[in-house]
């Protein structure tokens, strides 16, 4: 009997928008960017382990775990009926997520106590569709475009790990955003956000879970404020954005 962890993947695949709607992609441009660095990390990890090298970073890592593993008669058809609903360019990773899904499950193999590999790939496809590679190397992710470095840079990358969705939301906004905080972390986190036409936005993340006008940012430029904001990195934004999401539920 097939497990019921492997049924919620395809039912998630299922209910993924794969309509091509660029603008739900674009609104979550940034989330899915960030995603992909994770994924990409988590694939440089089990590539290492199974000596996967050649196919990294978009492959079926089952195949190297167990050659003869075989998804149950029933659960292949519906795994092949799910996929003709997926887009052309994500069919063989949804595939072979809902393949090691499976493996797992059944528990007759060990595999190293890593990451999920595809967890953040299934939400980055379920927050805005299929991504695009061109002949250079680039991953078209719709709003935004990255070529992935080797494979030994990206095992060095920083875990991006904050995969709750009020987190993922928080993180989407348009313009070139940079995240700002105090040097001990106590105070709110601040973005900025460059727009078109040379406009500004700074916004803090309040104590409502949202983000709002603020003028921290500037009197901390200034210097008219013994409060200082340094810059720092999205993905330890998102682990503060996190942090405070948590905490607001917890009161």
């Amino acid at each position: 009997m097939t497990d019921g962890s492997t049924l919620a993947l395809l039912e998630r695949l299922r209910t993924a928008d794969w309509s091509g709607d660029w603008d739900h992609a674009f609104e979550h441009a940034q989330s899915r960017r960030l995603l992909m660095h994770e994924y990409l990390r988590r694939s440089a990890l089990w590539a290492q382990a199974y000596g996967a090298e050649a196919d990294w970073p978009f492959f079926d890592v089952t195949q190297y775990i167990d050659k003869e593993f075989r998804l149950p008669p029933a659960l292949a058809t519906e795994l092949d009926e799910c996929l003709k609903k997926v887009a052309y360019g994500a069919r063989k990773t949804c595939g072979a997520a809902v393949r090691f899904a499976e493996l797992r499950a059944q528990g007759s193999i060990a595999t190293p106590d890593l990451p999920d590999l595809y967890e953040p790939l299934i939400l980055f496809y379920e927050r805005g569709g299929e991504f695009l590679q061109d002949g250079a190397g680039f991953l078209d992710l719709t709003g935004v475009s990255i070529k992935p470095r080797s494979l030994q840079n990206h095992l060095a990358d920083l875990p991006f790990l904050t995969f709750d969705g009020r987190t993922l939301d928080a993180l989407d906004a348009k313009g070139r955003i940079s995240y700002h905080a105090t040097a001990d972390r106590s105070g709110p986190v601040l973005r900025r956000r460059l727009l078109k036409a040379a406009e500004q936005r700074d916004e803090v993340f309040t104590q409502d879970l949202r983000w709002e006008p603020t003028d921290l940012l500037q009197l901390s430029d200034e210097k008219k404020t013994d409060v200082v904001y340094t810059q720092i990195g999205d993905i330890e934004a998102a682990e503060l954005i996190q942090s405070a999401i948590r905490g607001s539920s917890r009161t």
